[in-house]
């Protein structure tokens, strides 16, 4: 389905009752150039990328649960390249890039907001490191700006600048970043992975890897039974340790719970 302005009067003037789904809920077929395990965030941006750059379109996300229902339905939503490490600025920034022009490739409304990031300094110390992050970011073509305190209260009067347990000094502010809507992202990486002809198979657990002779990978063992594979990637997340070691690799990752409020 092709959203535009016309597609969405049509359905509500419906009565909404001529939505088409978002994607295709596939059926496994018995063999893939490619399986992606996971239908996060990664998974679904790997289908899609491999699907538009590269021409590689028979390929399946295999997720265990429904598309959303893990790490991608659950996290801090913030979009944002203000970073001081040399490795981290450029690599962020290309990201803040994709993430400006994600909703047209896609053809999908990720909610993307970019109503600007601030991170607020509570000590002399800190803003001293704020600055040299942002100055770090200006270098490398970043939008930054160091705040005082006036341009703080200014910008966001509603803080508790009187009685905060750390009190307030000034912040660095990222007018690019924002958020993002973090569900209908990986709906939107769906639906347009499933337009090129990717297939999104939930409630597919992988439960083990199917080898050769040589030992090599060829495929996947699953809850919806097995599933050739001229290539397999992982993009399970706190998952990886888990599954690696069904293929036999020892990954050096522990997982940890981080609640993000």
């Amino acid at each position: 389905m092709k959203y535009s302005i016309f597609s969405l009067a049509r359905a509500a003037l419906s009565g909404h009752k001529n939505w088409q789904r978002t994607w295709r809920d596939a059926t496994p077929k018995d063999r893939y150039d490619v399986v992606i395990i996971g239908g996060g965030g990664h998974g679904l941006a790997t289908a899609w990328f491999l699907a538009s750059e590269y021409g590689i379109k028979n390929v399946a996300v295999l997720e265990k649960g429904w598309i959303g229902s893990g790490n991608a339905g659950r996290n801090t939503t913030i979009i944002r390249s203000n970073y001081g490490l040399p490795g981290n600025t450029g690599f962020y920034e290309l990201s803040m890039k994709l993430w400006e022009r994600m909703e047209q490739d896609l053809n999908y409304n990720a909610m993307v907001s970019q109503r600007g990031v601030i991170n607020l300094y509570h000590s002399d110390a800190q803003r001293d490191a704020y600055a040299r992050r942002g100055n770090t970011m200006r270098i490398n073509g970043i939008d930054a700006e160091l705040l005082d305190l006036a341009a703080v209260m200014k910008m966001i009067p509603f803080l508790n600048f009187d009685n905060a347990r750390f009190p307030v000094q000034g912040g660095l502010l990222q007018r690019r970043g924002g958020t993002a809507r973090h569900d209908a992202v990986v709906w939107g990486y769906a639906h347009a992975a499933s337009e090129l002809g990717v297939d999104i198979i939930q409630n597919c657990e992988v439960t083990g890897f199917v080898r050769d002779a040589n030992g090599k990978v060829i495929g996947v063992e699953t809850s919806r039974g097995k599933i050739g594979a001229g290539k397999v990637g992982m993009a399970v997340a706190g998952s990886s340790s888990r599954v690696a070691a069904m293929a036999g690799l020892r990954l050096p990752i522990e997982s940890h719970v981080l609640q993000a409020f």
